[in-house]
C-alpha cells in the first residue's frame, strides 16, 4: 500500500458510493457535486494503493479489496460520528440528517418541525425528501423516516410520535347519486378512492373488521384523493388533518360513522442499530411535542 493519510471525508464518501451503487446517487445523498465525489474516491484509491471500485454500465461495483475495506470504513465512520457527538456541548448538534417524509401532509405539518430543528441547531445540515413512496431507508441512505398509518412488520426500529385520526368521507353529490353505505358489506358495492390495493380497517363495537374495497380511481397521494372525493368520484379513507376544512364547509361529509376506523399512528422509523443518533432522538422529541400541541391531530377536530 502507498501513503495511508486517509481522511474521514474520503471514507464517508466511499461508503456512500459503495452503498448507493454509484457516484450520482452518492453525490445526491451527500449533497455535493459528482466531481467532488470522484476526486475524493481517486484520492482514497491513490492513498491506499488499491482499486476499490470498478465502473460498470449499471453504476459502480466494489472490487474484492473494496468489499473488504467498505466494512472497516463504515465502522470507522460510525465510531468517529459517536466520538464527535459525545464531545459536543449538551444539546448542540452538527452533521447531516437525511429524513424521508410523507408528501400528503409532510410539507404542511412536518416541515415546520424540521425547520425549527434547523433553527435551533445551526451546524446541522438537514435534507428532507417528501414522497408517499415507501422509501428503503438502508438502500437509499436515510437516517430515518416519518411514517403515517399502520406499520407493517419490518426490521426497522419505530418510535410512535402521535395518533393519526381518520374517517371515511364522500361528497354530498356522491351520496345523493349512489346512497350512503351503512355496513362494511355495503361498502364493497361502492367506488373506493385508494392509494393502491390496500385494506381498510373499521370497527364494529370493540371488534376490528378488515374490508378490501374496490375502485377505479387510485392515487399515491392523500391530497389527490381529497380532490377525487370533492369531485364526487367515491368514498375515501383520509386523515382528519387533510379533510377538516372540507368537512367544516360541508364539501365532504363523514360516511360509515357507526364503523369508524381505529386511530392510526405517526412514527419515526430508523434502521436497526445499538443506539439512535442524538439527532434522531431530538427530532423525535420535537415531533412528539408538536403532536401534543397541534390542533390538527386532535380527536375533536371535526368530531
Amino acid at each position: 500500500m502507498g501513503n495511508t493519510d486517509v481522511n474521514i471525508e474520503e471514507l464517508q464518501t466511499f461508503v456512500e458510493v459503495a452503498d448507493a451503487g454509484g457516484i450520482s446517487p452518492a453525490a445526491q445523498r451527500l449533497g455535493v457535486a459528482k466531481s467532488i465525489v470522484s476526486r475524493r474516491l481517486a484520492r482514497l484509491e491513490a492513498e491506499l494503493g488499491v482499486q476499490l471500485l470498478v465502473r460498470t454500465t449499471r453504476g459502480t461495483a466494489l472490487t474484492e479489496a473494496g468489499a473488504t475495506f467498505r466494512d472497516y470504513a463504515a465502522r470507522a465512520c460510525a465510531e468517529i460520528a459517536v466520538a464527535k457527538e459525545t464531545m459536543l456541548p449538551a444539546g448542540e448538534l452538527r452533521g447531516r440528517l437525511r429524513v424521508a417524509v410523507p408528501l400528503s401532509f409532510g410539507p404542511t405539518h412536518f416541515a415546520p418541525v424540521l425547520a425549527e430543528m434547523a433553527r435551533r441547531h445551526p451546524l446541522m445540515h438537514i435534507q428532507a425528501c417528501y414522497s408517499d413512496r415507501f422509501v428503503d431507508l438502508i438502500a437509499e441512505g436515510y437516517d430515518c423516516a416519518i411514517r403515517v398509518g399502520y406499520l407493517p412488520d419490518s426490521n426497522l426500529i419505530a418510535r410512535r410520535i402521535g395518533p393519526i385520526y381518520g374517517r371515511l368521507v364522500a361528497s354530498p353529490a356522491y351520496i345523493k347519486n349512489y346512497g350512503e353505505p351503512t355496513t362494511p358489506e355495503a361498502l364493497l358495492t361502492h367506488q373506493a378512492l385508494m392509494q393502491g390495493t390496500e385494506t381498510w380497517q373499521l370497527t364494529d363495537g370493540g371488534r376490528s373488521i378488515t374490508v378490501r374495497p374496490q375502485g377505479r380511481f387510485k392515487a399515491d397521494n392523500g391530497t389527490a384523493l381529497v380532490a377525487a372525493a370533492l369531485a364526487g368520484l367515491g368514498i375515501a379513507y383520509l386523515p382528519d388533518c387533510l379533510t377538516h376544512a372540507h368537512l367544516a364547509s360541508g364539501a365532504l361529509v363523514p360516511v360509515m360513522t357507526r364503523h369508524p376506523p381505529p386511530p392510526a399512528g405517526a412514527y419515526v422509523v430508523r434502521p436497526p442499530g445499538q443506539h439512535p443518533a442524538r439527532k434522531i432522538r431530538i427530532l423525535t422529541e420535537l415531533l412528539i411535542e408538536y403532536f401534543d400541541q397541534s390542533p390538527y391531530f386532535a380527536r375533536s377536530l371535526t368530531a
